[in-house]
């Protein structure tokens, strides 16, 4: 199911009890419940209201004030299913078979249907192009094992079949499917490689934004520089757990925001991109039925390759051929 915000892997179970820190203290529970579970102050204020939350296991009120320490537990309201329509939309299909198939999703393609996009997605053409998508993800996410941002390019995979499905969410969870990707990053890093290991979580102050938050969920991302540009910096980013927004918010981090990401970078955008410069470039993995391992590949995209230009790369090799080289193939 899809609640009417798209929760974009935080919590999306049934009910939870957390415990308030010193930050808490003295916050009303209506707020404390919609920061804590992503939901707007109304719908934290109806599921109160309907007796779907409690402190240290009173049924409380939306006005109560929390203190340190306290253990909140809370069921959000009930969501509306959202369920998508094929629609005949192009799609660059990389490889499909009766499993699985990987698509090379496009700039500004939102995954599946939520609130704001109902339709347009990469779900309503899968459902147009496809015959059978699993149905695990419910009938908003059919198919869909993981996700990219709207205005992020490259690669995901998608299960045609539930087996497909549980195996390759297994594959994730362990941490085998291998996703790397070449971003567009503001400023020349001193180092040549480094991996980020900082937790991420929703923000506490805008729930539309992700933040380093040492009590979130683990992320880790390893990169390295591929070329230097003086005030821009191609890099790989190697995903090694796969949170929202996990690249852009640990490159913010240290620092070298994506080019043109608004949303964790300056506001307005450079290099004439309308997005941040972030492209799913290779992803490898083992195939759900043979067991044979996979490897695939997304051109570098026009956006990018203009962005590239603009950042001060020299024209004399093509970057697919660069990459191509430098990845071995």
């Amino acid at each position: 199911m899809i609640s009417d915000f798209e929760f974009e892997g935080e919590y999306e179970g049934p009910e939870a009890t957390l415990e308030a820190r010193a930050d808490s203290a003295g916050e009303r529970l209506d707020v404390f419940c919609a920061r804590s579970f992503g939901l707007t102050r109304s719908q934290a204020q109806r599921a109160i209201a309907c007796g779907n939350a409690a402190i240290e296991g009173r049924t409380a009120k939306a006005s109560d004030k929390l203190r340190e320490g306290d253990f909140v537990s809370f069921l959000p309201p009930p969501v509306r299913e959202l369920e998508a329509r094929p629609q005949d939309i192009p799609l660059s299909i990389v490889y499909e078979d009766a499993d699985i198939a990987v698509i090379d999703k496009p700039q500004g393609m939102v995954v599946h249907p939520a609130a704001g996009n109902p339709d347009g997605t990469l779900v309503n053409a899968l459902l147009f192009h496809l015959e059978g998508l699993s149905g695990i993800g419910g009938a908003a996410r059919p198919g869909i094992v993981h996700r990219i941002d709207k205005l992020t390019s490259g690669l995901l995979v998608v299960a045609k079949n539930d087996l497909a499905h549980n195996s390759l969410s297994e594959q994730l969870k362990a941490h085998t499917v291998r996703r790397t990707y070449i971003a567009i990053v503001e400023g020349n890093f001193r180092e040549d490689a480094g991996t980020v290991d900082a937790a991420i979580a929703r923000s506490r102050t805008d729930r539309k934004r992700m933040a380093i938050d040492r009590e979130g969920r683990s992320a880790v991302t390893h990169w390295r520089v591929l070329e230097r540009y003086g005030k821009f910096t191609l890099i790989e980013a190697r995903l090694e757990t796969g949170r929202t927004h996990q690249i852009r918010v640990h490159m913010a981090s240290l620092g070298h925001p994506v080019a043109g990401d608004v949303v964790y970078g300056p506001s307005k955008p450079k290099l004439g991109l309308e997005g941040q410069a972030l492209h799913a470039a290779r992803l490898a993995l083992r195939h759900p039925r043979t067991g044979q391992d996979m490897a695939f590949a997304a051109p570098v995209p026009a956006y990018f390759r203009t962005a590239l230009q603009k950042a001060g790369r020299p024209g004399d090799e093509d970057i697919e051929a660069f990459l191509q080289k430098l990845w071995g193939e």
